[in-house]
């Protein structure tokens, strides 16, 4: 059923039979919510057991009359269908099919152990098509932007995890992407994500702490339709080697493909070709494990792909960082791993169309000779390493960054908090003293930042008796800072804070008697903590925390019972038996107070997780 179809059904049901119960299922959760005042229930992926039974009873039509030498091919095979009962039901189907023909010197077993290598490739051999026809309805009925989006996942290999952080840039990089009034393109490309989800065409396999989606996948069923119509567009090609370890000539793909995906080796493909590709305008590589391309191949990129727009490349470990990709002067988005970076040179500055910048190092320390105020597109600038700004040259740019990261504290200057100042995310590594006394308000005059992640190297600071922090902050991590507990009641002053995160001696301190309200707080993690003795006493002082995660806090003796009024999730890791025990009573202290507030089945249901 669609939106469409439940406004007219709703028409012709009496809202006053108290009596009648209607069954809807759907794919499009916008159905679900509309339905009712009930949360719709989400049918779950089969257990391996169930895909098992269910896999039986479509081939032998009864359980338990599997042949003996059948049964661990037959449960890796009902593994291998990922949950999905149609998939176990088609496979069921082609399995008795097989076992109607006779191949001369093939055993039953025999064709079970091909099927169980490739499932996938057995399902397109389905002759009534039903599950191709399943994905074709839901695809049918996207609007095209949607559509779009959805082919694109299969330039991801199969089973891969995709950090939604880099599909959402991908999209936008990609032209895939409309600007809508009043609405930021991350925001709009996230609505996507979150529709193509709701419609059960992506999964989610990890959220955030605010349940934001955080890694997504694409089941193989739904990836094999994305390959296939990526076909019929030209919209992509995977570069691979033959059986014999050659690879096609380069004619056919410069011709007809803009993007092209490589998961094989790298040199050997260089090593083959002698020709550029002028049409190609993305660059995709998504190794499972980095390969390492050596020192001869460090201008093959930029030589054969001069025209590109989009360069996914943090798979593939450079010595030095690529000294001609100044002359790609089209990229809008690029990731690099560079082993052993110094040094980001000022020719990038050249990078004028440029939106995302993401460079992955082994070095602790990057120095930024490249002008950051030359790249008017820049939004984001991301990596792992401590990023010092040089002397920086004037420029017009800065206004449409949203994300840098890792900052050096030293590099926390007036220009950065007046050209970035519509900055939403940053991380900040060094010594914090200057950046947190509070007398040059840096961190204040950052009105749009939200995210916010500090990280000490010194000994321990303490924070201004006033509240320091960004006015519209969200979520703060702190790492090393070695504040005193009595200090929480300075971040208690933070009136937006959603999340805190803190990790590593962030505060220390064996007591800490809560005084003050969080009053927006809903998810504290406390990792790392030499904190003994926690005293709450009421649960006003977080009227909002829904989730609690402690971990590596060993001397904790136990959690406060007054957090679990309002707790949906805890969870622990490496605590003492006192504080495990009273993580336990906290389960039972919420099994009483949903039982008091009557909560049905599809209600949310208090999770907790005890490593």
């Amino acid at each position: 059923m669609y939106v469409q179809d439940l406004i007219i059904i709703k028409n012709l049901l009496p809202v006053t039979n108290a009596k009648g119960k209607v069954i809807i299922t759907t794919r499009d959760e916008k159905v679900g919510t509309g339905a009712g005042r009930r949360k719709p229930y989400k049918l779950r992926e089969f257990t391996k057991e169930e895909s098992w039974e269910l896999l039986q009873l479509e081939v032998f039509e009864d359980l338990d009359e599997c042949p003996e030498e059948l049964e661990d091919v037959g449960k890796e095979i009902a593994k291998n269908c990922d949950g999905l009962p149609l998939t176990v039901v088609v496979i069921g189907g082609i399995l008795v099919s097989l076992d109607a023909k006779t191949r001369p010197g093939v055993t039953k077993f025999d064709e079970w152990t091909e099927v169980a290598k490739d499932v996938l490739r057995f399902l397109q051999k389905d002759k009534d098509k039903l599950i191709s026809e399943v994905v074709a309805l839901s695809y049918y009925i996207l609007p095209d932007e949607l559509k779009e989006c959805l082919v694109y996942m299969g330039v991801f290999p199969e089973d891969y995890d995709i950090p939604a952080w880099i599909l959402i840039r991908l999209w936008i990089a990609e032209g895939l992407i409309e600007q809508k009034k009043d609405e930021s393109l991350e925001e709009t490309a996230d609505e996507y994500l979150n529709d193509l989800v709701n419609r059960n065409l992506l999964m989610v396999s990890k959220t955030n702490p605010m349940g934001e989606n955080k890694i997504c996948r694409v089941h193989d069923v739904i990836h094999a339709f994305c390959i296939s119509k990526a076909e019929e567009q030209n919209l992509f090609e995977e570069i691979k080697p033959s059986d014999k370890g050659i690879f096609p000539t380069p004619i056919a793909a410069a011709k007809k493909y803009h993007r092209v995906c490589f998961n094989s080796k790298l040199d050997k493909f260089f090593d083959s070709q002698g020709t550029e590709y002028p049409r190609v305008r993305s660059f995709l590589s998504f190794y499972k494990d980095p390969v390492k391309l050596g020192k001869e191949y460090n201008t093959s990129i930029p030589d054969n792909f001069k025209l590109l727009r989009v360069l996914n490349s943090n798979t593939i470990i450079c010595d030095v960082f690529p000294p001609t990709i100044d002359e790609l002067t089209h990229l809008r988005y690029v990731t690099l791993f560079v082993d052993a970076l110094t040094t980001i040179p000022e020719s990038i500055s050249k990078l004028r169309n440029l939106q995302t910048f993401r460079v992955d190092t082994n070095s602790t320390t990057v120095k930024m000779d490249a002008n950051l105020w030359a790249m008017l597109w820049l939004r984001h600038f991301k990596t792992k390493a401590t990023l010092v700004l040089g002397k920086q040259k004037e420029g017009e740019g800065g206004k449409n960054l949203q994300t840098l990261s890792t900052l050096s504290a030293d590099s926390c200057t007036e220009t950065v908090a007046k050209k970035a100042s519509n900055m939403k995310e940053l991380r900040v590594r060094g010594n914090l003293t200057t950046l947190l006394d509070g007398k040059d308000n840096f961190l204040r005059k950052l009105i749009c930042l939200e995210k916010l992640k500090l990280m000490h190297v010194r000994l321990g600071i303490r924070l201004p008796k006033t509240n320091c922090f960004p006015p519209n902050l969200k979520r703060l991590t702190l790492r090393n800072t070695w504040l005193e507990w009595s200090d929480m009641s300075i971040l208690a002053q933070i009136e937006k804070l959603q999340v805190l995160k803190l990790k590593q001696n962030a505060f220390t301190g064996k007591k800490w008697t809560v005084s003050c309200k969080f009053s927006t707080l809903q998810y504290l993690l406390i990792a790392g903590a030499n904190l003994e003795d926690w005293e709450v006493s009421s649960a006003d002082h977080f009227p909002r925390l829904t989730c609690l995660s402690i971990k590596k806090c060993g001397n904790l003796q136990k959690i406060p019972m007054e957090l679990a009024k309002k707790l949906q999730k805890l969870d622990i890791e490496s605590l003492s038996e006192s504080a495990t025990a009273s993580a336990r009573a906290i389960q039972e202290e919420k099994k009483i107070i949903d039982q008091g507030e009557q909560k049905t089945r599809w209600s949310s249901q208090f999770q907790i997780s005890i490593n």
